[in-house]
């Protein structure tokens, strides 16, 4: 029985940490975002271009609560026009190796299901 319990209290442990990294990388823009500046810190014009679909709306409301999440950093750089920069924070980087076996999945998971 104390074998059991132990199971099921560290399932609910993995379930609560999934469920807090889901809260954080909620909806559809923040892998992609993250994966684009897995490879280097971006300007905000360079991120709208690479992610296909986004509108600047909801690419500034997902800049800043990431932000405030501690994934990237903004640094405005004294340029004329002022330009701004977005990069990982080492907590983000962090997410790296999970967004490449998430890739490698997503290729699995199209060439066996969808046969793409």
């Amino acid at each position: 029985m104390e074998a059991n319990q132990n199971e099921e209290s560290e399932c609910a442990l993995i379930i609560r940490a999934a469920h807090d990294a889901m809260d954080v990388l909620n909806g559809k823009w923040k892998i992609p975002i993250i994966a684009v500046l897995c490879f280097s810190k971006k300007r905000y014009s360079d991120l709208l271009k690479e992610i296909k679909g986004i509108s600047g709306k909801m690419l500034s409301k997902e800049l800043k609560d990431m932000e405030l999440n501690h994934l990237l950093k903004r640094t405005v750089l004294e340029t004329q026009p002022i330009t701004v920069e977005y990069e990982l924070t080492e907590h983000g980087i962090k997410l790296k190796d999970s967004i490449k076996q998430l890739a490698i999945w997503g290729t699995a998971y199209r060439k066996e299901i969808i046969k793409e």
